[in-house]
């Protein structure tokens, strides 16, 4: 909203500093600084508002060093850390961009359904919370929103670039190219409409969810829309629920979704600026460039979240915080044509997964064949592996975080190694 004000005040009376609203790097700093200071400000508040009505979850017994001193800890932080990405966004954002609409959405869509799972378990005192049907439910419908709005809203396409001598007369005007000037030189440009996205590592680096259908036939692009619906439910539901798991330790969660939205950032600022698109050869994402700006709250959310949330913890985030966190990230990953790359930018919410899949399927399969349940893991997830072998924590989170680091880079690096 602030966008608008300034940008008023700027062209009407020529306001002093005015026109700093115009750029994405000053309005993205102002929302980190922002999403910090509600962070550390209100969400002091909130603790002790929570502390006050008693809104703690019940400590499983699970046998693990230090979980009895956590009693009584506050859950539902995660309403700080939504608070600290709205505000921001809602405040320095251009508000009326399908991107920020879409991700708003999904902020406070998944932030509600986590909502109710811990108002469920702390108030009605049912360990279970939500049924997981429900959970699965309101994943499954943000998912399809995502998937609608992408591929069938106006504003939402990428650019294809093309040198004058590497294309015919015909092909030029087929396609409708038009003529532009990027970084001091000409080149054709056109629209496209498609559901692209990113192959990591491959020069040819551009995939159409239409192909996997290709084996149906020359219809097969009639299926397009159907294929994506259900990759993004796929990876709206995994990665939420990745997220969801990997909360099991003080700041490994938050301090994970603060890696992977830093890189989320970079990845939305060099995709919506068509010079860096240009230079790094990759897909131009008009518009995109708003997303900046919310993953400069969600960094700074993460990061002020952490300030209460690192060990010992004196606030969790709940499924409030992680099934929102992970919404958001895999949205985000979709948005940025980067979805591919989830795997290794979210690898360590896709190994505790994993670990507790492995550890659930093998402890059935023994059962059946054995007559008694075994395990790969002392525990799963595989944060609770390394607690039963005698690390402490803090341990465990750091390096963790080390790791995401590493992970993170290597995201990044796959920008030019193909």
């Amino acid at each position: 909203m602030l966008y608008y004000l300034f940008n008023f005040l700027d062209s009407e009376f020529n306001f002093p500093g005015a026109g700093m609203f115009q750029y994405i790097s000053f309005r993205a700093a102002m929302a980190i600084i922002l999403s910090l200071f509600i962070s550390l400000v209100y969400g002091k508040t909130l603790i002790n508002k929570l502390r006050n009505l008693q809104v703690s979850d019940e400590i499983r017994n699970l046998g693990l060093a230090g979980e009895q001193q956590k009693k009584g800890t506050p859950t539902m932080g995660g309403l700080i850390i939504i608070a600290a990405i709205l505000i921001p966004t809602l405040l320095f954002a251009r508000i009326n961009n399908v991107y920020i609409i879409l991700i708003l959405t999904v902020t406070v869509w998944l932030g509600l359904v986590g909502f109710l799972d811990d108002y469920i378990k702390v108030f009605k005192k049912n360990k279970e919370g939500l049924a997981g049907r429900f959970k699965v439910l309101g994943q499954v419908g943000l998912g399809f929103i995502v998937a609608t709005t992408l591929y069938f809203n106006e504003h939402v396409k990428t650019k294809e670039f093309y040198h004058p001598s590497e294309v015919s007369a015909e092909f030029i005007k087929e396609h409708n190219l038009n003529p532009q000037v990027i970084s001091g030189q000409v080149m054709l440009v056109h629209d496209t409409k498609a559901t692209t996205t990113t192959i990591p590592f491959f020069k040819s680096s551009e995939f159409d969810y239409a192909d996997l259908m290709r084996f149906v036939g020359s219809s097969y692009k009639d299926f397009n829309y159907l294929i994506y619906l259900l990759v993004v439910i796929f990876i709206i539901t995994a990665v939420s629920n990745g997220a969801n798991i990997t909360d099991g330790i003080d700041g490994l969660a938050a301090g994970t979704s603060a890696i992977i939205s830093f890189v989320l950032a970079i990845f939305a600022y060099i995709s919506g600026n068509i010079i860096f698109a240009k230079y790094l050869n990759i897909m131009y994402i008009p518009h995109l460039e708003e997303m900046v700006i919310f993953g400069g709250a969600l960094v700074g959310a993460c990061i002020g979240f952490l300030w209460y949330n690192a060990f010992p913890a004196q606030v969790f985030m709940g499924d409030t915080g992680s099934l929102a966190l992970g919404g958001i990230i895999a949205t985000f990953s979709i948005m940025v044509r980067k979805e591919l790359l989830i795997p290794i930018l979210c690898g360590i919410f896709l190994v505790e997964n994993l670990s507790v899949m492995i550890q659930v399927s093998y402890f059935k399969y023994t059962k059946k064949k054995y007559g008694e349940g075994r395990r790969v893991f002392l525990m799963s997830p595989l944060h609770h592996h390394y607690q039963k072998l005698g690390f402490h924590e803090s341990k465990i989170v750091t390096r963790f975080w080390i790791i995401g680091i590493l992970l993170a880079i290597i995201t990044i690096i796959t920008l030019k190694v193909r």
